[in-house]
């Protein structure tokens, strides 16, 4: 057997193991690196770990490390309130408040920002009999609008690779094409839905249970605590660093965690227990790899046969259903640094459109995240009542079902067709 084609073994193992035994795949993609690398490509270790990408480890680790003090201390909770007082707590604007605050969350680099607002919206839906699966799906689109803004984690994940293989980056088109796709998606949803009553708690308790967090989100508070006004100071100073003055993202919020930490020690040992650790060793086992991948010359060996279709677009359009239907099982990271990888030769031959490729290529990858075994559909469905989850669950798997079905198809032909078009 070829390098090549045992290199493309393992990675098809790679994700069947991990989607089946629930392993998380960068611990899988270390040791395929050290068993590919050092056993067929004869590599040392220095060689096959030569991938591991230092500066997006110190991104991943800063940014969730600076949301933790964000998360534990409840200032995430005052934004909250500061937007519910801005629309005058009028019921029928928030869960598009829901929808705002999961993207500009997650857009400044709270990966688990699905996890943050959940409990507060679907709480506050169950306690004014507002359509749950609306909310939650809102929700959910709010991340995945969001998700892709220069300074988020799939954001720098994206441009950065692009960026190290000689493509070049378009992190506006990234941005804007899911943003703009996602709240489209989020409309059709709000129009369809919100009328319908949606699902009850079976229990009147339960309603009556509705979390305390609800009733901070009816009667909002601005008081400020002395751990909050730091950090909130210390979010500022990270987007006005980042986004104005273009310095490094991950260096800037590791610092800014620091200065946190020194203030309060204590929360500086709680925030670090909330760094995305899972997160941060799936992107790193993954691209350390792909590294490898590379280097036994699967990549371009992988890319000749995408070209070998013979039309483009056609072979855009299966890898894009390929990531929407591995993605709903498995990580939306994960598949798209590996099909982006794989169609880099492809992509530098100029016959499809870089940035229409990779934003068509983003949408499909997570547009299908409403999935329960998604990352952020389980968020999702954890902060359901327990009298309704089995129905809220089928729900949702019709949803990604129709997304699956209908998603990358939309993106091909929204983002990927016009571009490929005009170039």
């Amino acid at each position: 057997m070829s390098p090549e084609l045992i290199c493309v073994v393992v990675l098809g193992l790679m994700f069947v193991i991990g989607t089946w035994r629930d392993i998380n795949m960068g611990f899988l993609g270390f040791i395929a690196a050290a068993g590919v690398g050092g056993l067929v490509l004869h590599q040392a270790p220095e060689e096959f770990l030569a991938g591991f990408p230092v500066d997006l480890f110190l991104t991943l680790v800063g940014l969730t490390y600076l949301f933790g003090f964000a998360q534990n201390n409840g200032a995430i909770e005052v934004i909250v309130h500061w937007c519910v007082k801005l629309v005058g707590g009028r019921v029928g604007f928030m869960p598009w408040i829901f929808f705002a605050l999961t993207a500009i969350l997650i857009s400044l680099g709270a990966l688990f920002a699905v996890a943050i607002i959940a409990p507060l919206a679907l709480s506050f839906a169950r306690r004014h009999r507002i359509n749950q699966f609306m909310v939650g799906l809102l929700v959910v689109h709010g991340a995945l609008a969001g998700a892709f803004s220069p300074i988020s984690v799939y954001g720098i994940f994206i441009n950065d690779y692009l960026a190290k293989n000689g493509l070049t980056a378009t992190p506006l088109s990234l941005f804007l094409a899911p943003l703009a796709f996602n709240v489209a998606f989020a409309v059709v949803v709000f129009l369809v839905l919100r009328r319908r009553p949606g699902l009850r708690a079976e229990a009147d308790d339960a309603l009556n249970q509705a979390d305390s967090t609800a009733q901070t989100v009816v009667d909002p508070t601005t008081r400020l605590t002395r751990s909050q006004i730091p950090t909130l100071i210390g979010l500022a100073a990270m987007a006005l660093a980042v986004i104005v003055f273009g310095w490094d993202v991950g260096l800037v919020t590791i610092t800014i965690s620091i200065a946190l930490a020194a203030i309060d020690p204590a929360a500086g040992k709680a925030a670090m227990t909330q760094v995305s650790w899972p997160i941060v060793i799936l992107i790193c086992g993954v691209l350390t790899y792909i590294e490898v991948l590379q280097e036994a010359g699967t990549v371009e060996w992988v890319s000749a046969g995408i070209s070998a279709i013979g039309v483009p677009l056609l072979a855009a359009l299966l890898l894009f259903y390929m990531s929407g239907l591995i993605s709903a099982l498995a990580s939306s990271l994960a598949i798209i640094g590996v099909v982006i990888a794989l169609a880099v030769p492809f992509l530098e031959s100029g016959e499809v459109h870089v940035g229409g490729f990779v934003a068509a290529l983003a949408i499909s990858a997570t547009i299908v995240d409403i999935s329960p075994f998604s990352t952020n559909g389980a968020m999702l469905l954890a902060n359901v009542h327990s009298s309704i989850r089995d129905h809220y669950y089928k729900q949702m798997i019709g949803y990604a079902g129709l997304m699956c079905l209908i998603g990358p198809g939309l993106a091909w032909a929204v983002a990927a067709v016009p571009t490929a078009i005009g170039s």
